[in-house]
């Protein structure tokens, strides 16, 4: 019989440090993003969500929903197999080729999530490049840092986007070397130097690996992500998420032919996974092809980023400094001065901020992380900077 002992002492530590999560129950309503309903403790209320990854509402887009729609009709719920093993279907296939084509690269290679790409990835070029050495910026996501610590290869971690400290790590670095950075950081919401890094890498032979998460669908005439938005081809392997601004779920990697290919024979968590539903491919790929067509959805995205912010700043909130993308940081400094926040706007408000403590982000940098959307009316981010204001004085 298992000893609960051990797990009641890890939850009674979390919760005295302010590091306990708590998962609101939401449901979101079709048609009505970014409202969604509150299936809270004592009562169930309309809520509108300022925390979506679903960054242009493109779950909720017509086109998408009848494509899902489509492939469901035509091939029933699940993919029936690992990709190896029956499940690759011409869904799957087309999703990579237009999702290469999107990069400009070669091929690309669908996994189940972007968190599981980046993993087995970065396990499966240690497999391939025996003498890799991962230089990794110090900001870089959970999954970065999993894949690098996973693959068992050695590892240098550079001060977030210090050009000058990656270049001494180059510089001493007695393997073929990886430089793994982010575009957009999604806590801070600020950009990697992304050609100062390709230059780096030029100079020094090193092989480089950026993680467009954030970016992709939101940054760049087709919505490539940075690189493209920058003019940038030169990064080897972009790591991208249909989970957020596409609207669906999943990720991927696309690279040249000859590395997608070997990390497609060699990646675990590839070759032994289920792959991804043809509905979910249908769905994706129909995203990924109106966002490339309709570029105006980013320019009203950045109209209300920048003019939340303003808006914020003007009543004397602090924004994080080096927040410059469409993630607004609300910085509050106190694990559980944060959690308080997003209750009571949450209870008081209708208005559902997801507190963010450590370990997600370090401590004493606690904030209330927030994603507005080209949905989010003049008239609701009003309603947020008055509640939040008051909040923060109570």
């Amino acid at each position: 019989m298992i000893d609960k002992k051990p797990f009641q002492s890890k939850l009674a530590k979390l919760r005295e440090e302010g590091k306990y999560r708590t998962f609101n129950d939401i449901v979101r309503e079709r048609g009505k993003f970014p409202k969604a309903i509150w299936y809270g403790k004592y009562a169930i209320k309309e809520i509108v969500n300022w925390c979506s990854n679903d960054y242009l509402g493109m779950g909720q887009n017509k086109v998408v929903i009848d494509a899902m729609h489509t492939a469901l009709d035509q091939t029933g719920a699940g993919s029936g197999g690992t990709r190896n093993i029956g499940g690759t279907s011409h869904y799957h296939v087309a999703l990579e080729h237009e999702l290469a084509t999107l990069h400009s690269k070669e091929q690309a290679l669908l996994y189940s999530s972007a968190y599981v790409a980046n993993e087995w990835t970065l396990v499966a070029l240690k497999q391939i490049v025996t003498d890799i050495v991962y230089l990794s910026d110090s900001m870089n996501h959970a999954s970065l840092i999993q894949g690098i610590r996973h693959s068992g290869a050695p590892k240098e971690i550079w001060q977030h986007n210090d050009m000058e400290d990656l270049e001494r790590k180059l510089k001493d670095c007695s393997g073929t070397p990886c430089i793994v950075f982010e575009s957009v950081y999604s806590m801070d919401g600020d950009i990697g130097p992304v050609k100062e890094i390709c230059d780096l890498a030029e100079r020094y032979g090193a092989m480089t690996y950026i993680d467009e998460v954030h970016a992709v669908g939101l940054y760049g005439s087709t919505g490539a992500g940075v690189c493209e938005q920058i003019g940038e081809a030169r990064v080897d392997i972009i790591n991208g998420t249909l989970g957020k601004a596409f609207g669906v779920t999943g990720g991927y990697v696309a690279a040249d032919a000859d590395v997608i290919d070997a990390v497609r024979s060699v990646a675990s968590g590839f070759i032994f996974t289920t792959s991804l539903s043809p509905v979910l491919c249908a769905g994706a790929m129909a995203s990924v092809k109106w966002l490339k067509d309709h570029p105006e959805l980013r320019v009203q995205h950045q109209e209300r980023a920048n003019t939340l912010k303003r808006m914020l700043v003007e009543r004397g909130m602090e924004i994080h400094p080096n927040a410059c993308t469409h993630i607004v940081p609300v910085m509050v400094r106190d694990p559980f001065r944060c959690k308080a926040m997003s209750d009571t706007l949450l209870n008081e408000h209708g208005i559902y901020i997801q507190p963010i403590n450590y370990p997600t982000v370090a401590e004493g940098t606690e904030r209330l992380r927030i994603a507005p959307t080209p949905f989010h009316t003049d008239a609701m981010m009003n309603d947020l900077v008055d509640a939040l204001e008051r909040t923060i004085n109570d």
